[in-house]
């Protein structure tokens, strides 16, 4: 998948100093409008899936990637009946209970078990791949298309 290879390919990406800055993190806030200094995860995800050619999402606010005609996941249970897995490319989200909703989200590079492994940006300050065990992960969306694409655990 083509989004897949586009985040594979920015894996190891960091920011400058530390302060959500950098020539690859400031293209990611750009391509959702921002300057320099915000949180980029959303827009780094959003940057992935417009490098391979959707215009959609487009938002560098973590909560906006989890519209309930996209969200198939949550709070570890399937809400589509239709849908059995994940897909890679999908996008996760992380709730805070501190900020009262999701304030990070990453891309799924693979399922393995009731873990997933992610790409996600601005994860210790970089672009990472990260193992996470479901019971972590709040929402899953698909932005991609429909059921069929899905891989069955």
């Amino acid at each position: 998948m083509r989004i897949h290879d586009i985040a594979t390919a920015e894996l190891g990406v960091r920011e400058a100093t530390g302060h959500n800055d950098g020539e690859r993190v400031e293209a990611y806030l750009r391509y959702t409008h921002l300057g320099k200094g915000y949180e980029w995860c959303a827009a780094f995800v959003s940057w992935c899936y417009g490098q391979a050619g959707l215009r959609q999402p487009r938002n560098p606010w973590s909560p906006a990637l989890f519209p309930k005609a996209r969200t198939y996941w949550k709070q570890g249970k399937f809400i589509d009946r239709q849908i059995h897995g994940f897909a890679v490319a999908d996008i996760f989200g992380i709730y805070s209970a501190t900020a009262k909703r999701i304030n990070h989200v990453g891309l799924v590079k693979q399922q393995q078990g009731d873990y997933i492994v992610s790409i996600e940006g601005n994860s210790h300050n970089r672009v990472e791949s990260r193992r996470r065990h479901l019971r972590t992960i709040y929402a899953l969306s698909n932005w991609v298309d429909g059921p069929s694409a899905n891989i069955h655990p």
